[in-house]
């Protein structure tokens, strides 16, 4: 009588054992590594424009020649992936700057950043390689 009481908290307790072996195993290895796969850089290296798009982190500053909008531009390949070191340009106003070296990183990100002194908004588009991303996006400056 006294091993059958035993024997289901040992089940229990071996089932939550293996279950938290499981997750740890998991945790360390298989998610990792499918993550690594899923934000690695495209290998390919050719950039596909209908694939890459334009999107605003910041779209509102204050029309006061310091304050910032803030655009990201990213370039991918036919499987979606970003493509590294690889250039973009802004256009549809003055005073656009890249941060830091102006090459796409690993997720095929580059970061730019406007300012004006002017309220007024602008309708910003991006070409890379000579080739104009389909989307366009609008950036607001007011006093």
């Amino acid at each position: 009588m006294k091993n059958k009481k035993l024997i289901k908290p040992v089940l229990i307790v071996s089932g939550i054992v293996v279950g938290m072996i499981l997750i740890l195993f998991l945790s360390t290895s298989v998610i990792p590594q499918a993550l690594i796969t899923l934000t690695r850089a495209s290998s390919a290296g050719e950039v596909v424009t209908s694939n890459s798009y334009l999107i605003g982190q910041k779209i509102l500053a204050k029309a006061d020649g310091v304050d910032k909008c803030v655009v990201n531009v990213f370039l991918l390949d036919k499987d979606g992936k970003g493509v590294s070191g690889k250039t973009a340009v802004l256009a549809g106003m003055d005073n656009i700057q890249a941060v830091g070296k102006g090459l796409s990183d690993n997720s095929g990100m580059i970061t730019f950043e406007m300012t004006s002194a002017v309220e007024k908004n602008y309708s910003i588009t991006a070409t890379s390689q000579g080739a104009l991303l389909p989307q366009t996006i609008i950036v607001t400056f007011k006093k």
